[in-house]
C-alpha cells in the first residue's frame, strides 16, 4: 500500500468529519486541488480505505470504509512500518498501545461481544 502523505491522510479524515462527499467538496476541505483529489480517490478505493457509492454509478460520492478509519488511527506509523497494509488490516496485528487496538478495533467495526465457535 502506497500513500500519498499528507494529500491521501487529508482526505481520508475529511471524509470521516464530513461523512460522504465528492472530489469538489474535498478539494475545499483539504486544500489540494480537484484534479489530485480525482486522482487519488480511485487509488484509496482500490485500497479499501474508501468506497464509491451510489445512487448513480458515476456519482463521484465516496465514503470511507473501516479499513479507512484505521489507517487514520494508524498514519502515525506509516513511515514506521514495512507494511502499512498489513498493520490496518488484520486481527493478528498487535500493539503495545492498548488504546489504539481499541480505537482500531472499533474503525475496523469489530465486535467486542463476539465468542469464537468450535
Amino acid at each position: 500500500m502506497k500513500l500519498r502523505r499528507p494529500t491521501d491522510f487529508l482526505i481520508l479524515e475529511a471524509l470521516e468529519d464530513t461523512g460522504r462527499n465528492v472530489a469538489t467538496n474535498l478539494a475545499s476541505h483539504t486544500g489540494k486541488n480537484r484534479t489530485n483529489i480525482n486522482t487519488r480517490l480511485p487509488v484509496l478505493e482500490d485500497y479499501g480505505l474508501v468506497v464509491k457509492i451510489g445512487p448513480a454509478e458515476r456519482s463521484g460520492l465516496y465514503e470511507i470504509t473501516p479499513l479507512g478509519k484505521a489507517a487514520l488511527v494508524y498514519q502515525d506509523q506509516y513511515d514506521e512500518v514495512d507494511d502499512f497494509g498489513a498493520l490496518i488490516e488484520g486481527p493478528g496485528t498487535t500493539t503495545t498501545i492498548g488504546s489504539v487496538d481499541s480505537q482500531t478495533s472499533f474503525a475496523r467495526g469489530a465486535n467486542d461481544d463476539s465468542t469464537d465457535e468450535n
